[in-house]
């Protein structure tokens, strides 16, 4: 049996080819300590400083406000807990919504049960949108961070950043966005954003999984998070990861050089999926959540009527999705992002996660929006 289609990119990605050519030296030959003197320690902190460079030329950075970690989690956990640590004379408050990601809201919630911060939790309208005006009305004279996701990895929303950075600025509040699931898929400028740090996942872009890395605006407080020798300017100890390291700076690079093309070529694909499975199930049938417009290019969340989604993709071996579901002791719940924007129990659990990338072909598509038609189509009848 041939390997089923993929359509989970959201999750994780496979390793590019080329990424991997660029790791390759450094798992061999140069092998050495970037901290070392000598020519091997030479070659690695070179491929450290290029990749470095890399990072920080997808988002408009400056290399040196680049700190490499172990991938997305750490990055989020690093600026939210060392931004409040260093920032707890100014004040104990923190800004987030209710639609953020685990290692966004728990290290919130850490902040709250543990060392006696307050967090608001902002809620999303239908699309998923944060409102901005209630970023702004929710800051007070206490408030040290705002953290919102640049883009929903359940819907694919991309939330108002620029907006909010602004209003941040304005207010003096440092700024951050988790945009794991944003770079490499549309465009990420830090300056135009206003963000004052910014997470990027390895794993996401077509590196491997456990690299990351954190933009870190020049003059923003916050904590070293991991202590030790000096690596990293100071700011995140421990001996450097070069492989990964080289693989995420060519990531990046090949992100950045081919965003136009991807953009465009991915959106009309998604949309072909989208179109094929609601002219097959009827429009009344399919819903799309999530923004129809401001959501990432290869996004496509809907639910069906009639058809728990956990079950119907067990139904479609031939294919490799998920959905917006968390099965918890053998029962299916529904997916909190699509219950904090309103939809009903039955047409959450009807949700279907279909994220296509760099390797989905016009065939995959086809064969895809054809089989989850007839499968659904199936499901409605046996349980109706």
């Amino acid at each position: 049996m041939s390997n089923p289609i993929y359509l989970d990119y959201n999750a994780t990605t496979p390793i590019d080819p080329s990424v991997r050519d660029a790791m390759l030296p450094y798992l061999g030959e140069r092998f050495g300590n970037a901290s070392s003197g000598y020519i091997y320690g030479q070659q690695a902190k070179e491929a450290v400083e290029k990749a470095r460079a890399q990072v920080a030329a997808l988002i408009g950075a400056a290399p040196e406000e680049i700190v490499f970690t172990s991938g997305g989690s750490e990055s989020n956990n690093q600026s939210i807990i060392g931004t409040a640590l260093a920032n707890s004379e100014r004040g104990r408050h923190i800004i987030t919504s209710r639609v953020e990601h685990p290692a966004v809201l728990n290290p919130c919630r850490y902040l709250e049960q543990r060392l006696g911060f307050t967090v608001t939790y902002l809620p999303v309208d239908v699309y998923g949108l944060v409102n901005h005006d209630d970023v702004r009305r929710s800051i007070t004279g206490d408030t040290v961070l705002i953290t919102v996701m640049h883009a929903n990895n359940e819907v694919g929303t991309v939330e108002p950043i620029e907006e909010i950075g602004r209003i941040a600025r304005e207010r003096g509040v440092l700024f951050h966005t988790d945009a794991a699931q944003s770079c490499g898929k549309i465009l990420v400028n830090v300056d135009s954003l206003h963000v004052d740090l910014l997470t990027i996942a390895g794993h996401k872009l077509y590196a491997p999984k456990g690299i990351g890395a954190l933009y870190i605006r020049k003059g923003s407080k916050i904590d070293s998070f991991l202590h030790g020798a000096g690596q990293e300017s100071g700011r995140r100890a421990g001996t450097e990861n070069v492989p990964y390291i080289a693989g995420l700076g060519a990531a990046c690079e090949i992100a950045r050089n081919s965003l136009p093309g991807y953009q465009k070529d991915i959106k009309l694909l998604r949309d072909r999926l989208h179109s094929l499975i609601e002219s097959g199930l009827g429009k009344n049938n399919v819903r799309l959540n999530g923004h129809p417009e401001r959501r990432l290019p290869n996004t496509l969340n809907i639910s069906v009527r009639g058809v728990v989604g956990e079950e119907l993709l067990r139904l479609i071996p031939e294919i490799a999705a998920s959905t917006g579901a968390a099965c918890h002791a053998g029962s299916t719940e529904p997916s909190g992002v699509l219950l904090e924007m309103g939809l009903g129990r039955e047409w959450a659990l009807g949700a279907l996660r279909l994220t296509l990338g760099r390797w989905s072909t016009a065939e995959d598509i086809n064969t895809a929006g054809k089989l989850i038609v007839e499968r659904a189509s199936n499901f409605a009848v046996k349980t109706g």
